[in-house]
């Protein structure tokens, strides 16, 4: 199948650089409104046969004009949320979370944030989701957010250097491209990035040994 994975549009949270993980989350802005509306014209000529959204609200919002347009059902899947940050919710701070995303790099499979989530319990969730969309249709979207979808495309990305998931900028909107499945694994299409800044606030540095580590899951 064809899989088109997209970051939501912008919040104040992401301006304020805080970890805004927990249900239902911040709504967009401004910006992040005029960034789905632009997300419509930019998937032109990309067919579709489905659509899914988080359960945190700037993902539906970011999806609602694209579903719209298209005349499609926005469905919800909750496993599409955020990675958890736990203790550190709506923290500044992130050094804990990104220590704990380059742990699982590592192999650290168990590190989590206090009251977060480790790796397995994050690719739980985040891969029965995708296998979801991959047995209802044959090209599909979803909107997800900033550090599951590098995280998830670190472990089950092919054809992208790790060092250039982890580090590549991804903006709000950016739209990743994948053909595959949860089966054969997924080949990367397309990196669709868009001209405005991006709010990953460091890069947690996997190299390939952690590469390997990360695939296992």
């Amino acid at each position: 199948m064809r899989l088109y994975l997209v970051r939501h549009g912008r919040t104040p949270s992401n301006v304020a650089r805080l970890l805004d993980t927990a249900v239902p989350g911040a709504d967009l802005d401004d910006v992040g409104h005029a960034q789905a509306s632009r997300l419509v014209e930019r998937l032109d000529g990309h067919h579709l046969e489905a659509v899914y959204a988080s359960d945190l609200v700037r993902t539906q919002q970011t999806l609602a004009p694209l579903a719209s347009v298209r005349g499609l059902e926005m469905r919800i899947l909750g496993g599409l949320r955020e990675i958890q940050a736990g203790d550190d919710e709506m923290s500044p701070a992130w050094q804990r979370y990104v220590g704990t995303l380059t742990a699982w790099g590592s192999g650290d499979f168990a590190a989590k944030v206090p009251g977060g989530e480790d790796a397995g319990a994050f690719f739980a969730r985040y891969d029965d989701a995708v296998a979801q969309i991959a047995s209802a249709a044959a090209s599909a979207l979803l909107v997800s957010h900033g550090a599951a979808l590098r995280m998830w495309l670190a472990a089950r990305g092919r054809g992208m250097a790790i060092e250039e998931i982890v580090g590549r900028r991804m903006g709000n909107t950016t739209v990743v491209t994948l053909e595959g499945s949860p089966e054969t694994r997924w080949e990367f299409v397309d990196w669709d990035e868009v001209d405005h800044p991006g709010e990953w606030p460091v890069d947690p540095g996997l190299d390939a040994q952690a590469s390997d580590a990360l695939s296992t899951r």
